[in-house]
């Protein structure tokens, strides 16, 4: 059996179409992923110009609370006092992001809607915050008042961003993350190929090898290893390229990462023999079955939208326990944000079990199918 597999390697390293694209497709899209937002959370925003009118009976509180932002390490703004006429000029020629009137009651006026903007309402909106937990310190626990202050011309952060299993996480590996099963799926064309071959209708090779004496599960057997490490080598290079090409934050094992990749590579290539399998169908209208169950499988993973498997959860959970995509992102997520061995390994087993199921029908589809000529 060993000689069918390697022949069959062969012949599919010389089809263009078919090993090219469930390679090269991937690749290029996780490229544009990456310089589209891979590196979004590391980007750094200017400090934000805003200009400060002071009015009769000025907010002194806010004033030295702007001062503190000011001179602060990370200068979040920079405000500068002026006149009112002076700061509605600059805010029209953009000079300035807002206005903050100092009176009694501060107030911030904008021209635009922005990240800038809502930085200086977000500023606004946590001073006013605070005086209003000082007030409430001053009417019940006045002994604690400077406390209050020093928390209010203070700002600390109080929370820091942790996956559930300990480990900071970019949100934006799940795109690449549905990227990797999208990959794994797309070995189906790489499986569809290989049942096509085995229908004498369909082509002169698989006439010339239906007649052979070689029995039909060795025939798909063979054709299912060669597909599968085709399409297994084609997701190493796309996990290895993400990882340490694009050094996107994959802190999993890199074994358990191959293991997720060779069954997810499995699920692909089953899928695309069984569709293929079917005898009467033609080849176009197989193609579109199994582009567009990759496709929407991928989708509801997350690969357009990052909260689309949320969503999906939360509405129609069952969706995700039998979307080889979405088992294959989950997987991911188990050993490089969960640390959840449980539902890492119902993952796998589901996958597996698919799997079979799919190789199973695929060879009781090849079998039953008899010609009339030859």
């Amino acid at each position: 059996m060993l000689h069918l597999v390697i022949y069959n390697v062969k012949v599919k390293l010389r089809n263009f179409g078919t090993t090219f694209w469930p390679l090269a497709f991937p690749l290029i899209l996780g490229t544009l992923f990456f310089f589209a937002f891979g590196n979004i959370n590391d980007a750094d925003f200017e400090t934000v110009p805003v200009a400060v009118v002071k009015e009769e009976h000025a907010d002194q509180v806010f004033l030295a609370f702007l001062d503190q932002i000011k001179n602060g390490e990370d200068q979040l703004l920079a405000p500068e006092e002026m006149t009112e006429e002076q700061a509605k000029q600059k805010l029209e020629d953009k000079k300035v992001s807002g206005i903050y009137y100092v009176g009694s009651e501060p107030t911030l006026t904008v021209a635009a809607s922005g990240i800038e903007e809502s930085i200086l309402q977000s500023v606004l909106q946590s001073y006013e915050n605070t005086r209003s937990t000082v007030q409430n310190i001053m009417k019940t626990h006045p002994e604690g008042i400077i406390e209050g202050l020093k928390a209010m011309m203070k700002q600390q952060d109080g929370v820091q961003e942790l996956s559930l299993g300990g480990r900071t996480i970019d949100g934006n590996v799940q795109f690449f993350y549905a990227l990797i099963a999208m990959g794994c799926l797309y070995g189906c064309f790489i499986g569809f190929g290989a049942a096509i071959s085995l229908q004498a209708n369909l082509t002169a090779l698989a006439a010339r090898r239906c007649v052979t004496p070689t029995h039909k599960l060795k025939l798909i057997l063979s054709e299912q290893i060669s597909s599968f490490l085709l399409g297994y080598v084609d997701v190493i290079i796309l996990l290895l390229y993400l990882r340490y090409g694009l050094k996107l934050d994959f802190q999993g094992q890199m074994g358990r990462m191959l293991l997720i990749c060779f069954l997810g590579s499995l699920i692909g290539v089953s899928m695309g023999i069984f569709v293929g399998s079917f005898g009467k169908m033609k080849e176009g209208a197989k193609i579109g079955i199994i582009l567009g169950i990759s496709m929407i499988c991928s989708f509801l993973a997350g690969l357009m939208n990052n909260t689309m498997k949320d969503m999906v959860e939360k509405h129609a959970p069952l969706i995700n326990r039998i979307n080889p995509a979405a088992l294959i992102s989950d997987a991911f997520y188990c050993i490089n944000v969960y640390d959840d061995t449980a539902r890492y390994h119902r993952s796998l087993i589901t996958l597996a079990v698919m799997s079979l199921v799919l190789v199973t029908a695929s060879f009781l589809l090849i079998r039953r199918e008899r010609y009339d000529s030859i």
